[in-house]
């Protein structure tokens, strides 16, 4: 199924204003003959600035992500919300997102694989470019960390607000682009000392990083309608991630 949407957006180029359209549709892929399904964005009115991997939360590829990846298409991205679950895995209530989010962080190898075929396929997509970045939320940060261990081969990883603890004989020695940590100073999940800890495993390895942390915001900042939304968190951290992806395309 595909919908489109059009977005007026105010591009910043000479020749003015502009009209994007915003084409979204499911993208059924297969990984280690697993099915998967996820979500691409495009922009069929423009060159694609670059192709960017989102990573679900532990309730599944959901409309929240499909959001995002329309917000990035409409600055021009060709952007591929990815699916770790497989498309007949979709949890139902809190209980199944920690059972699904479980089986995965229970199997590093497993998610290793989910995540990196993943951005293999990304690039035999419509308007996929060679470059690319991986971003998450929550869960989905933990992911793209898991990623930038794993040696992802992205030009750079963005954490929004995700768990940010490294497994026992994991480290960050083979990132192979820049990490970003998006995360609150209130986060009860992953507090302050963690991201300390996170940091200087970074540093340690030789990763390049930086970390942007909003006063106040607590766990899930960014996610619309969630207890701990926090608009200016929400607009700060996504102008974060729109720097971090100029430099990076």
């Amino acid at each position: 199924m595909v919908r489109t949407t059009t977005i007026a957006i105010i591009l910043m180029m000479a020749s003015g204003a502009s009209q994007a359209e915003i084409v979204g549709e499911a993208h059924r892929y297969s990984v280690g003959g697993t099915e998967f399904e996820g979500y691409v964005a495009r922009n069929t009115n423009a060159e694609p600035r670059g192709t960017v991997l989102i990573v679900h939360d532990w309730d599944g590829l959901t409309d929240y992500e499909r959001r995002r990846a329309d917000m990035l298409a409409a600055a021009g991205y060709t952007a591929f919300a990815i699916d770790v679950y497989g498309a007949e895995d979709r949890p139902q209530s809190p209980d199944e997102n920690r059972e699904f989010a479980g089986r995965l962080y229970g199997d590093r190898e497993l998610f290793r694989a989910r995540l990196l075929g993943s951005l293999e396929e990304a690039s035999n997509l419509e308007g996929a470019t060679d470059d690319k970045v991986m971003m998450g939320y929550c869960f989905g940060g933990a992911g793209v960390l898991e990623a930038a261990r794993a040696g992802a081969d992205a030009a750079g990883f963005v954490s929004f607000h995700g768990g940010l603890g490294t497994p026992e004989g994991q480290d960050y020695s083979a990132a192979s682009g820049p990490i970003l940590l998006l995360h609150g100073s209130a986060d009860p999940v992953s507090g302050m000392p963690e991201l300390a800890v996170a940091i200087e495993a970074m540093r340690n390895d030789g990763a390049e990083h930086d970390a942007r942390v909003f006063g106040g915001a607590r766990h899930s900042f960014t996610v619309f309608g969630s207890g701990d939304y926090d608009l200016e968190a929400d607009r700060a951290s996504w102008d974060a991630l729109t720097e971090f992806l100029d430099a990076r395309f």
